[in-house]
């Protein structure tokens, strides 16, 4: 594994497990659900244009950009959407691991339509962390609230938002890396705009300000996951990228929901942490 490619890796699992974490602690007594995503996004908008290297590149998109852009932005709307809604029904540790169970699809577009082949030990290391997030999503404790739809949607919707950096990586132009992220935000940001003009209809408020803030906190590290993954896809292969990504995401949203949180993983999850450490040994070696 590249070293710089590492380190932007490891940022991104950070970014990625701060997003579930900060949607954790607002998740309760919101006046307009929709208004933490809107400050999310609209956080997105104003560091992606301010990292732009040339702000000119705005006049001058090439189309792969735009395609991939809008169809990036709905995926991320999607995902934000119902991750806050699962996490509302089944907590962050059951949430992120299921979640990033998606992987999968990533994994399977490298692998058929990107020509990336993994190794005997990189093969042993995603069966391990399939069947490990298999059992860590597989079992609640008796009497835990529990919505097997929301799960279901964070997994392939963040599964195929997550797939778009690849497919990006892969067809679209390095040079405009940025402005693809930043096209991604925009469109989820005017996506977003409809949704909580509907939902005011209903609630009759467009939000409160702690719920703004909440979206300015999620915003920032949800900007600098995508750069991040972006950016170690660059020189470590997405098989590799995508496994250490998701697994690391969830062993840093576990630790941090058991000791801040007070959520206690099931014997299930804990089992299923231990596997996703012999994986990562596995797609290391």
């Amino acid at each position: 594994m590249q070293f710089s490619g590492g380190i932007f890796l490891a940022l991104s699992v950070v970014s990625s497990a701060a997003i579930a974490i900060v949607l954790r602690l607002f998740q309760n007594g919101g006046k307009n659900r929709y208004a933490i995503i809107m400050g999310n996004y609209l956080t997105c908008v104003v560091l992606g244009f301010i990292l732009l290297p040339q702000k000119s590149m705005i006049l001058h998109p090439a189309m792969m950009t735009i395609i991939l852009g809008i169809i990036g932005g709905i995926l991320f709307v999607g995902g934000l959407v119902t991750m806050q809604r699962s996490i509302e029904k089944n907590g962050a540790i059951l949430t992120s691991a299921v979640g990033k169970l998606g992987l999968i699809i990533p994994l399977l577009m490298s692998i058929l339509f990107f020509g990336e082949k993994p190794g005997t030990f990189q093969i042993l290391g995603m069966i391990v962390v399939l069947l490990a997030m298999w059992v860590i999503s597989g079992k609640k404790e008796t009497g835990s609230s529990f919505s097997l739809f929301w799960l279901l949607a964070v997994l392939f919707v963040g599964g195929f938002a997550d797939g778009m950096v690849k497919v990006f990586n892969y067809v679209g132009e390095a040079k405009q890396n940025e402005l693809y992220i930043w096209i991604v935000f925009c469109i989820a940001t005017l996506l977003t705009v409809y949704l909580i003009a509907r939902e005011k209809k209903s609630t009759g408020s467009f939000g409160e300000p702690k719920e703004f803030l909440a979206g300015i906190l999620v915003g920032i590290p949800n900007y600098f996951c995508s750069a991040f993954l972006l950016r170690a896809l660059t020189t470590i292969p997405a098989f590799i990228a995508y496994t250490v990504f998701s697994t690391g995401t969830i062993m840093l949203v576990t630790v941090v929901s058991t000791i801040a949180f007070r959520e206690r993983p099931t014997k299930y999850q804990l089992i299923g942490l231990g596997m996703i450490l012999v994986a990562l040994l596995l797609l290391n070696v």
